[in-house]
């Protein structure tokens, strides 16, 4: 007989997760280090592909926390209607395929950007700035 020591948990809402606050200073860090870039700046393919998912990955749990925290508001209040078109347009952009280039990275940091700035919007998070 197998036994496991593992516990899964059953969260369909996500209610665990939005308990956990975003670690937001690092990727703000790198964000303005990767928006910084010029042409001469060179790294390989794995990378700029390797960064691209660390900003994938922070991108898709920013949008899900902007949907939680919209979804509380009225269906026709201005700031829901707002951040569902950033929504709308960040599952766009990650829906692309990552590329190992600047171009690629670039775009995921502006992603992440442009989703604090929303998450800001909302009144939720502390105001800051990503630099541009």
């Amino acid at each position: 007989m197998h036994t496991s020591a593992h516990t899964v948990l059953y969260d369909p809402d996500g209610l665990i997760e939005a308990e956990l606050p975003l670690d937001r200073e690092p990727y703000e860090c790198l964000v303005k280090a990767v928006l910084a870039w010029t042409d001469e700046d060179t790294l390989a393919v794995r990378d700029y592909e390797q960064i691209a998912l660390q900003l994938t990955g922070h991108a898709r749990a920013l949008a899900s926390d902007i949907r939680r925290r919209a979804n509380q508001l009225p269906k026709s209040s201005g700031p829901r209607a707002l951040a569902d078109i950033v929504l709308r347009e960040a599952e766009g952009q990650l829906s692309a395929p990552i590329e190992g280039t600047v171009h690629c990275v670039q775009n995921r940091a502006r992603l992440v950007r442009a989703l604090y700035e929303r998450l800001d919007r909302l009144g939720v998070a502390p105001a800051r700035t990503v630099g541009r």
